[in-house]
């Protein structure tokens, strides 16, 4: 994953403010080495099969320790969605050699920073401390990998947690129940349909055995990446993950990922969903699109790139068309959230001017997304989008938090150390032949879903939804 990619959406635990937001941009930072195209990362292997990313940042003496699980909402059990962003929840609740809440204390009384988040394909834990502290955050992380006590006291309690998380978020929020929708009806077969919190009635049937036998499958050394940024050498990272983690005993083989494969998609899909509660109408389309993995030919840059053209910002053709020219929309924008292991998605969106119509707003934006070869892809337009990207790489990597969250999100979901690195340059190398069959081929009718965000004209009528 890069940051200047489309985010993929992730669930804090909610204990501390993250430094750099669940899934958010960074602040920024000049790589170390410009013309390597990035930091000089070091990464090796322990015996017992836990990587380690070692990223040096010597501004300051501190250190982000990050540990990152290759295991997400993807991989939760059928019947069971939810339980690897509960299983995070109950990270915290100690363990045999530290009780509960000795964890975040240590962390508070050093002056640090903690947080946790789950997301569709990996699961990260992280601390940022003085640099003289980072062998305690191993030593605390590396006990709770294996030796993690939970029982109903606290199981029970923690599950209600999650359940008013759920309700606050999406139950009560008209925008985050059509992005639900959308996603379930975009994937008819593949678990990135479901959300990441899980599903109400599951969440309400999950128990100290799900979590458990979750846990004892994917908390292991072999299926974890222990990032480090910051004030460190390599060999001081060595010494010290050897001492703590490399004392965790492996289970032998790292846990298979077993997901069932998108279909390819042959009808246009329709969602609606009005509430009185809706402040401002919405027009949502998302398209089944290849990820950075399962487009390893390049088609994911061309991507990349097409969604900063189409809806980058203020001057993407979207933008331009939509707001500045035609004054229908008050805002248009696209993303495309390349960093997953498998088919993902590609949105574009619009907001309408007072007085406009969804529908009105749909055809406009058909008819730009039509005309996109010939208006939004000349030579002049994608060298400035290529230069945006590339300049957001430098940008986006200033914070240490950043820099790790890049790597280790990269390597959960399979990319490797030289594909990041190597990003500007394939950015670059991306060309119009691309970009128009990237839209021609994606972006099609049968491949989408149109969500509307409706304002519902009856103060006290519940939320409906629609689906066509």
């Amino acid at each position: 994953m890069h940051l200047f990619r489309k985010p993929e959406p992730a669930l804090l635990t909610g204990r501390r403010p993250s430094p750099a937001g669940a899934a958010g941009r960074g602040e920024a930072a000049p790589f170390g080495r410009s013309e390597a195209g990035g930091p000089e990362v070091s990464a090796f292997t322990l015996d017992n099969g836990l990587d380690v990313v070692v990223v040096p940042d010597h501004r300051a003496p501190v250190a982000t320790h990050m540990i990152w699980y290759r295991n997400g909402s993807a991989d939760d059990p059928i019947g069971q969605s939810g339980i690897a962003h509960f299983l995070e929840h109950l990270m915290f609740k100690g363990t045999e050699a530290h009780p509960v809440g000795a964890f975040s204390k240590a962390v508070s009384g050093l002056g640090g920073q903690e947080n946790a988040f789950t997301s569709y394909d990996y699961t990260a834990y992280f601390q940022r401390v003085a640099r003289d502290h980072l062998g305690t955050m191993m030593s605390f992380e590396a006990d709770r990998m294996t030796g993690l006590v939970l029982d109903d006291a606290v199981v029970a309690p923690e599950r209600d947690v999650v359940l008013e998380e759920r309700r606050m978020r999406v139950e009560t929020d008209p925008s985050a129940q059509l992005s639900e929708a959308m996603a379930a009806s975009l994937f008819v077969h593949h678990p990135y349909g479901i959300p990441i919190i899980g599903w109400m009635h599951e969440i309400e049937e999950l128990n100290r055995g799900h979590a458990l036998d979750y846990y004892k499958r994917f908390y292991t050394p072999e299926n974890a990446i222990l990032v480090v940024a910051g004030d460190v050498t390599p060999d001081e990272v060595r010494r010290l993950a050897d001492s703590t983690y490399g004392r965790v005993a492996p289970q032998g083989a790292r846990p298979i990922r077993v997901r069932p494969r998108e279909p390819e998609p042959k009808a246009m899909r329709r969602i609606a969903i009005a509430d009185p509660k809706v402040e401002q109408p919405t027009l949502q389309r998302l398209y089944l699109a290849p990820s950075c993995i399962t487009a390893r030919d390049g088609g994911c840059h061309a991507l990349e790139l097409l969604a900063e053209l189409l809806g980058g910002g203020a001057t993407s053709y979207l933008y331009r068309k939509l707001v500045l020219e035609q004054g229908i929309a008050v805002n248009a924008g696209a993303w495309y959230m390349g960093s997953a292991i498998d088919d993902t998605r590609f949105s574009v969106y619009a907001v309408p001017a007072e007085g406009v119509s969804l529908e009105a707003l749909e055809e406009a934006v058909d008819k730009a997304l039509r005309k996109a070869p010939s208006e939004a892809l000349g030579p002049e337009a994608i060298e400035r989008a290529k230069t945006r990207l590339v300049a957001e790489t430098v940008y986006s990597s200033d914070s240490q938090s950043s820099l790790a969250r890049i790597f280790g999100s990269a390597l959960a979901i399979g990319e490797t150390i030289e594909e990041v690195r190597r990003w500007p340059s394939d950015i670059e190398s991306v060309t119009r032949e691309q970009l128009v069959e990237a839209a021609g081929r994606y972006l099609t009718p049968a491949r989408s879903v149109t969500g509307y965000l409706i304002k519902s004209s009856d103060p006290d009528a519940p939320a409906t939804a629609v689906s066509a």
